[in-house]
């Protein structure tokens, strides 16, 4: 039985591990080294988080242990569309993917989001990536794209 929460303030540094793990992999590619979410373009994504309004953390939580998290911060990341639009990071623990875990998450972050007055909110994710069809179904639309990445947009 997966739970779906918000973060406790004790588990902030859980996002760096999950972090690491939202970044796409494509089959038979090497893994970055760990390293990589010390670069300021990753770090957007949790540093300081939970200090800004626009800052919103759920996790799933599996016999006591977190397997997933999803959050969202306004913030000059890949898939930034505006000011006052919150981006998207969302992982689930290879072990626990293709379980539904990941749309129980953005469901309950939309509502969340939706509950609280966001209009919009963006995210980017690459083409190759399996996930992009589940934003598709959630009601995500593709708003631009280059050769890699889709930018998406959900309207509340």
């Amino acid at each position: 039985m997966t739970t779906i929460r918000p973060l406790k303030d004790n588990e902030l540094p859980l996002l760096d591990d999950f972090l690491y793990l939202a970044i796409f992999v494509p089959e038979g590619v090497q893994a970055p080294p760990r390293e990589i979410i010390n670069l300021p373009e990753l770090r957007v994504y949790v540093d300081g988080f939970g200090s800004q309004p626009d800052d919103h953390c759920l996790v799933a939580e599996s016999d006591g242990a977190v397997v997933g998290a999803v959050w969202v911060r306004d913030m000059p990341d890949f898939g930034h569309v505006a000011d006052g639009v919150p981006s998207f990071a969302i992982s689930v623990k290879p072990e626990y993917r293709g379980s539904g875990i990941g749309t129980n998450l953005m469901r309950s972050i939309l509502d969340h989001l939706r509950q609280r007055g966001y209009k919009k909110a963006s995210l980017s994710v690459q083409k190759a990536n399996y996930a992009a069809r589940m934003y598709q179904k959630l009601g995500f639309r593709t708003i631009g794209e280059n050769d890699e990445e889709y930018i998406m947009v959900y309207e509340f």
